[in-house]
């Protein structure tokens, strides 16, 4: 589920967007889903989308967990350059408890250029932005974990900084660092993440991703089994492979073909019927793949019913 990919233009009406998503997150509660995230952006990042509502990802996250009861919330992933770190540390931990332990802290260095233009954020480097995510996540674990957080960074500075109250979760919320950069990032999850998470990739990227990674936190002394392995990953699910064409010619951009998008979808490899998608996620378990978050098209409480019946009950 994410609050930004619901298709109410014709209505134009940000109200019954949010009662949808309200629906959507009560329901995958009650049916047992691990967790749900929403994406961390200020606009759509399709073209065809950019007029499109899409809701602040806190304050959609804030509203969520006092609707549910036990799944778990998250982002996917936050924009490090959005927010002061020893203030997103201060947010998460708030949603923590307001959420009795079951809040998340999905991250990344930030990729969206014309979003940040657009914002009046400064849009610096690749590698500086890395190096901000670098300085964040130490001062982040160490406003939710010491008494009072001092820094001096090259980006960032704290002195004495109390973050009160101390999430609920020991030591503390799991971070999850999102990104692709192999050269850099990873050294930044090797260094800082309990798990980590890649946007939309195949199963070899996957494999040879988790093989760099493991090789830093070896430089690093650090065991690699500390670190968990996730992917989002697009779905479309039907009973019938008759139905598929019809809901993806729905959804695909209008200059792209069936094939060119179903290649933008990682090859359709979670696109079809139950028994095609648990051959799918199966190629991701076997490189060590535990957690996915899925990005789930013609969503509705029926979907959330069957993908929990016949793939997660099934795995």
């Amino acid at each position: 589920w994410r609050g930004g990919d619901l298709d109410l233009e014709k209505e134009n009406n940000a109200i019954k967007q949010f009662e949808f998503s309200k629906s959507i997150v009560i329901s995958a509660d009650k049916i047992g889903f691990d967790s749900l995230y929403a994406y961390d952006h200020l606009i759509p990042f399709f073209k065809d989308d950019i007029h499109k509502n899409i809701f602040e990802c806190f304050i959609l996250l804030s509203a969520t967990a006092t609707i549910t009861k036990s799944i778990k919330i998250g982002q996917v992933v936050t924009c490090n350059s959005y927010r002061n770190p020893a203030l997103l540390a201060k947010m998460v931990s708030t949603l923590d408890v307001i959420s009795n332990g079951r809040m998340e802290l999905g991250i990344g260095a930030g990729w969206y250029e014309k979003e940040y233009l657009a914002y009046g954020y400064d849009y610096s480097s690749h590698l500086e932005r890395i190096n901000q995510l670098d300085e964040s996540l130490s001062i982040i674990r160490d406003m939710w974990t010491k008494k009072s957080a001092s820094f001096e960074g090259h980006y960032y500075n704290l002195k004495d900084a109390v973050c009160n109250p101390k999430p609920v979760q020991k030591p503390h919320p799991t971070i999850m660092v999102g990104g692709s950069g192999e050269k850099y990032l990873l050294k930044v999850v090797a260094k800082h993440a309990d798990r980590y998470n890649i946007f939309f990739g195949t199963p070899d990227e996957i494999k040879r991703k988790i093989t760099i990674l493991k090789d830093h936190c070896r430089n690093i002394g650090r065991d690699h089994k500390d670190i968990q392995y996730s992917v989002v990953l697009p779905c479309i699910i039907t009973e019938s492979e008759e139905d598929i064409s019809q809901i993806v010619a729905r959804y695909k951009r209008r200059d792209k073909t069936v094939k060119q998008y179903l290649d933008f979808l990682v090859g359709g490899i979670t696109i079809g019927t139950p028994e095609k998608i648990v051959n799918g996620l199966n190629q991701y378990i076997e490189h060590g793949v535990s957690h996915f978050i899925i990005q789930f098209k013609d969503l509705n409480n029926s979907i959330l019913k069957l993908f929990k019946s016949q793939i997660i009950n099934k795995l």
